[in-house]
């Protein structure tokens, strides 16, 4: 990225100018045209990523209200993944939009290209392989010209963030529809409460608050590599344990409460500093574990303006468990999320304290419109159907670079800023492009099975 941050951009100025961008040099030789739904009016979809996240977004595909979607390919590196989202696609209400034979089920490195190959220019595919494959995977997508949904987060570094950002520009450049999984975004009651925080409703927003504390979880616990299969393939299954796959749990269990909570202020923080550490690190089954999380971590961010977003997070048995956020003001307060990610009701206050008694605004239920997961689909497919600008990249890449920055600052013990962030050439899966099924792992164990492990103050230029 050639241009220092603008600390000034909000959510409403990525809005403004999405469909504004030149196309960036990377695809500059590829043609240009408007790319719209098939004639027929079926848009087809290709699943790449088929694990639980993958999975609910096909779901959500076949759902939308707005004309005939249907599935026709799906890829994967593991074959046991892909049969059980298939599994359970058939099992779903339109299963009767699933068709995809044998012969377009991928498996492998290359099965993206492979499953975006069954389609046609204007159709749609999900990506929802971990982070370290999103730009590969995006700019075929853009090259096929393809509208895309992709799972959160999106980036783990400052090198695939410049790369995702051009991505993005040239997706917008081809009049390419993209959706980012970062549904709080599209909850109704979140989007009222936004309008009137940024109304002035609480007076100006002064310190945020997120909270993501309960017991291990996902896949973020990993114990030492069984010596089958690769140690490449064993991380990828396990992506939630290591930095370069997923960014960590910070990134990907604390990235919707790091979003919103920016959207609340609308604009991105400056700065962040920092505490994290390694507890037990025991896994539900209380065997050691081996990956690259801290078992707690608290960060604070600061604006430009000097207003502050703390994010704690803690994967702790037996611990106090809070699961929501809020936002104080100048005049009031707010409960973003009353638990979740983004769980209703969102609720306004006077003062400092929300009390029934200070109460003044909450929101209600939206029939039909209270899945934020489904409006996420139900917005980008009207989009593509009314041909209407819509390109959530640049919005997803700086809601993975802000929380990549609060994981960075408590792995080195540093003040970091967001700017020196995007600026950094350390790439945490250089050649991901190149992998093949008995490629080295991006990060090895040691001889006892132990990954390299952040430690603050010590290792400070690098996270391990």
């Amino acid at each position: 990225m050639n241009q220092p941050f603008d600390h000034t951009l909000t959510r409403r100025s990525f809005i403004k100018n999405t469909g504004r961008f030149a196309a960036v040099s990377a695809l500059a030789g590829l043609a240009l045209p408007n790319v719209h739904a098939a004639e027929d009016n079926t848009l087809q979809v290709v699943l790449i990523g088929c694990g639980g996240r993958g999975t609910g977004a096909a779901m959500n595909a076949l759902s939308v209200n707005q004309g005939p979607v249907k599935l026709v390919a799906m890829a994967d590196v593991f074959r046991d993944r892909l049969d059980s989202s298939y599994g359970a696609l058939k099992g779903h209400p339109k299963a009767a939009q699933v068709d995809v034979p044998e012969d377009r089920k991928f498996i492998g490195f290359d099965a993206y290209q492979k499953a975006m190959d069954c389609l046609k220019p204007g159709d749609i595919v999900i990506l929802t392989t971990p982070l370290a494959f999103r730009w590969v995977h995006f700019g075929y997508a853009i090259q096929k010209g393809l509208h895309v949904f992709m799972e959160k987060p999106l980036t783990a570094d400052g090198p695939t963030s410049r790369r995702m950002l051009d991505l993005g520009k040239a997706a917008s450049a081809k009049n390419l529809k993209v959706g980012v999984g970062l549904m709080s975004r599209h909850m109704r009651s979140m989007q009222e409460l936004a309008a009137r925080i940024q109304d002035g409703a609480i007076g100006n927003p002064i310190l945020l608050r997120g909270y993501r504390m309960h017991g291990p979880g996902g896949s973020a616990f990993a114990t030492k590599w069984p010596g089958q299969p690769t140690e490449l393939l064993w991380q990828i299954r396990n992506f939630h344990s290591f930095i370069w796959a997923s960014g960590g749990c910070f990134n990907d269990f604390y990235i919707h409460h790091v979003d919103h909570c920016c959207w609340m202020k609308n604009s991105w923080p400056v700065k962040a500093q920092a505490l994290g550490a390694r507890h037990y690190r025991n896994n539900p089954q209380g065997e050691r574990c081996v990956d690259q999380n801290f078992d707690v971590y608290s960060v604070e961010y600061t604006f430009a303006d000097g207003a502050k977003l703390i994010m704690d997070g803690r994967c702790i048995n037996g611990c106090k468990q809070i699961y929501s956020s809020y936002a104080q003001g100048t005049k009031g307060n707010a409960i973003i999320s009353s638990g979740g990610d983004c769980g209703a009701p969102s609720s306004l206050y006077l003062g400092r304290s929300p009390e029934p008694a200070n109460l003044i605004w909450e929101s209600q239920s939206h029939p039909g419109q209270d899945d934020p997961y489904q409006n996420e689909w139900n917005d980008l497919v009207d989009a593509i159907r009314n041909d209407r600008p819509y390109n959530e990249v640049e919005r997803g890449v700086y809601a993975s670079a802000v929380s990549s920055l609060g994981r960075m600052a408590a792995h080195t013990g540093q003040e970091l800023t967001l700017e020196d962030f995007l600026k950094s050439d350390r790439e945490y899966a250089p050649g991901v492009d190149q992998f093949k099924m008995d490629s080295p792992a991006p990060v090895l164990a040691d001889a006892n099975g132990i990954y390299p492990v952040p430690e603050p103050g010590i290792k400070v230029n690098a996270e391990y």
